[in-house]
C-alpha cells in the first residue's frame, strides 16, 4: 500500500512503514542488548550499575589474536574465490553441456550440507597430513568449499545476462581476443556482481562456526569459536563484549563493500 505525493513520488503508507520498523527493532533489539550487556559493570544491575570498557579490554587481551586470525582467514578466502570462482562461472555460464549443468547442481552441496558434515569429509580426506590438519590453511580449505557456491552462483547469473552475452559475440566478430574481450568487456560488467558476492563471502567465512570448529586447533582459533568459548566459560558480560568486537570488525567492511558495489552499480548504468 503506498501513497502518491504531489510531487509524484509514491510515499509508503504509515502501516507499512510501521511494519518495517517493528522489524527492524525486532532483529536489531537482541543484538543492542548485546552489546550494552558488555558495556555495563553488571548485566544484572543494568545501567544503574555503571558503564565500562573493562570487559572489552578483558576480550581483546585474551582473544584479540583471534581477530586478526579471522579478518585474514576471510581476506584470502575472498581472494580465493574470485580467483576460482569467476573463471568457472564463465565456463559454466558459456557451456550448454549438461555435465555443467550437473556440476552447477553439485556444486551446491557444500551449503546444503551440515557444516560439520563438510569438515568430517575433509578431515577424512586431509587428516593425515598432519602441518596441513594443524594450519591456518586448513580452515581456509574448508571456507572456500563452504563459500565458493556463493560466489559462482552471482557471477554466473551476471554473465548470463542477453545483453552482455550479445557484446560478448558482437566483440568475437570483430576480431577481439578473448584476453581482450574477458578483461574489457566481461570483467567490468560483472564487477558489481563479485564485489556483491564478495561481501557475502565474507559475512560467511567472518561468522562460520560449525565447520571451523571442527577443524580449528588451540592455534587457530576464530572469532566465532573465541565467542563460543567466552560464553561457554566465563560471565555474560564478557561473552557480550565479544560481540561488541565482532560487530566493530565486521560492519565497516561491510559498508565498504557495500558503498564499492552500488559505486560500480552507477558507474555501468547506462
Amino acid at each position: 500500500m503506498t501513497l502518491r505525493s504531489s510531487s509524484g513520488m509514491h510515499r509508503p503508507s504509515p502501516l507499512l512503514l510501521a511494519v518495517t520498523g517493528l522489524t527492524v527493532l525486532f532483529l536489531l533489539g537482541p543484538i543492542l542488548l548485546s552489546v550494552m550487556a558488555g558495556l555495563v559493570n553488571n548485566y544484572r544491575v543494568g545501567l544503574k550499575s555503571g558503564l565500562t570498557l573493562k570487559w572489552v579490554a578483558q576480550v581483546w587481551a585474551n582473544y584479540g589474536g583471534t581477530v586478526w586470525l579471522s579478518l585474514q582467514l576471510a581476506l584470502l578466502c575472498v581472494l580465493a574465490v574470485i580467483l576460482l570462482g569467476v573463471p568457472c562461472a564463465y565456463a559454466l555460464a558459456r557451456s550448454r553441456s549438461r555435465l555443467a549443468r550437473l556440476f552447477e547442481e553439485l556444486l551446491t552441496l557444500p551449503v546444503a550440507v551440515p557444516g560439520m558434515a563438510s569438515a568430517l569429509a575433509l578431515l577424512l580426506a586431509y587428516g593425515s597430513l598432519q602441518g596441513f590438519r594443524q594450519s591456518f590453511w586448513f580452515i581456509l580449505v574448508g571456507h572456500i568449499v563452504f563459500t565458493l557456491p556463493f560466489m559462482v552462483r552471482t557471477t554466473t547469473a551476471a554473465l548470463q545476462k542477453r545483453s552482455l552475452v550479445d557484446l560478448e559475440e558482437a566483440a568475437r566478430s570483430l576480431g577481439a581476443s578473448f584476453t581482450q574481450i574477458f578483461f574489457g568487456i566481461l570483467l567490468p560488467a560483472i564487477l558489481p556482481a563479485i564485489v556483491a558476492a564478495s561481501l557475502m563471502v565474507f559475512t560467511l567465512s567472518l561468522g562460520e562456526f560449525n565447520l571451523t570448529w571442527m577443524l580449528h586447533t588451540p592455534l587457530t582459533r576464530t572469532l566465532p569459536v573465541g565467542l563460543a568459548d567466552s560464553y561457554a566459560s566465563m560471565r555474560i558480560e564478557v561473552g557480550s563484549a565479544y560481540t561488541l568486537i565482532f560487530m566493530l570488525v565486521i560492519l565497516p567492511v561491510l559498508w565498504g563493500l557495500q558503498t564499492l558495489a552500488r559505486l560500480l552499480e552507477r558507474h555501468n548504468e547506462p
